[in-house]
């Protein structure tokens, strides 16, 4: 049994396609079905049903898969740690989903390059799902995401919790209030990320009602679904409707929207480091973790270091 082999036994597993995963793994269809039947003979034992479209794994692959996705991340581990003593350059790669990168981000690169100037940095934006995918494999080293966020063999570090704004066109009725209810804008044209972002659930947890109304709309409030808040807040600069944003992405002047806070409580998020428990660059981690703490978003409050 190769680290190869268990490479493509977890690619075919996510996949379920030989020829896709054969694609992920940079080899040939061939080469991937050899690794395979191979695994399988060594292990006596059958992995996958063959279906004409696709496959299907069976109760024994189940089983392993969680083990050699374990098994591939300790290597990984064991690569990154020879890496590091081999190079006077250490590199952190980084993920962030795309409603926390932009607004914390600049705030902590350029402290953490100052005081580990020999380390490389490296940042991705994704989906939760997709940075958890990444940081199991080791693509990623550490990322960026809100909770609930629970992932076996990850620790995580609370940095900051923020509530959430309404953001308006400055004609707005509402736009002289102190704060806004979320039943205040459940007659509006509601402009929100699509479906995918946890910020979008994180707004209907705070207010049901809110995705309710969205399910029965099938007019303006549908077709605008944006792909980035920065998107949306050019979409409710131009009068198309309102949106509910992050305090985060509410802290540079604009000429044509107002920012007010949204009047429950429950209406904000936690931010959180997660990582690895097996990453084995504690001392880079640790510097990170420390320049996260100490770079400060003025709308938020900032959780104590576990």
């Amino acid at each position: 049994m190769t680290l190869n082999e268990l490479k493509y036994f977890c690619e075919l597993a996510k996949q379920k396609h030989f020829r896709k995963a054969s694609e992920k793994c940079f080899v040939s269809q061939p080469t991937l079905s050899v690794a395979i039947k191979k695994l399988e003979n060594e292990l006596d034992v059958i992995l996958f049903e063959r279906r004409k479209q696709d496959v299907l794994l069976t109760p024994v692959a189940e089983k392993m898969l969680p083990i050699a996705q374990k098994m591939l991340q300790e290597a990984q581990s064991i690569k990154a740690l020879a890496r590091a003593e081999q190079s006077d350059s250490a590199e952190l790669k980084i993920g962030a989903i795309y409603t926390i990168g932009p607004y914390l981000l600049p705030h902590v690169i350029s402290a953490f390059q100052q005081s580990k100037e020999s380390v490389r940095l490296t940042i991705e934006e994704n989906y939760t799902h997709e940075l958890a995918k990444k940081l199991h494999s080791g693509e990623l080293d550490a990322i960026l995401v809100s909770l609930p966020f629970d992932e076996p063999n990850v620790a995580t570090l609370s940095l900051y919790e923020e509530p959430f704004y309404a953001a308006l066109p400055k004609s707005h009725p509402l736009a002289g209030q102190d704060t806004v209810r979320l039943s205040d804008l459940e007659n509006q044209t509601l402009l929100l990320l699509g479906a995918g972002h946890c910020f979008r659930d994180q707004i209907f947890d705070a207010y049901p009602l809110l995705s309710q109304r969205r399910k029965k709309d099938q007019s303006l409030q549908k077709t605008l679904e944006g792909g980035s808040l920065e998107t949306i807040r050019y979409m409710v600069a131009s009068g198309a409707g309102v949106t509910i944003l992050p305090c985060s992405a509410c802290q540079n002047g604009d000429d044509f929207l107002t920012y007010i806070p949204l009047a429950e409580a429950e209406a904000k998020r936690t931010v959180v480091l997660a990582w690895r428990k097996s990453f084995p660059n504690t001392e880079v981690l640790n510097a990170f973790k420390k320049t996260l703490h100490s770079s400060h978003i003025p709308c938020t409050q900032t959780l104590e270091s576990d």
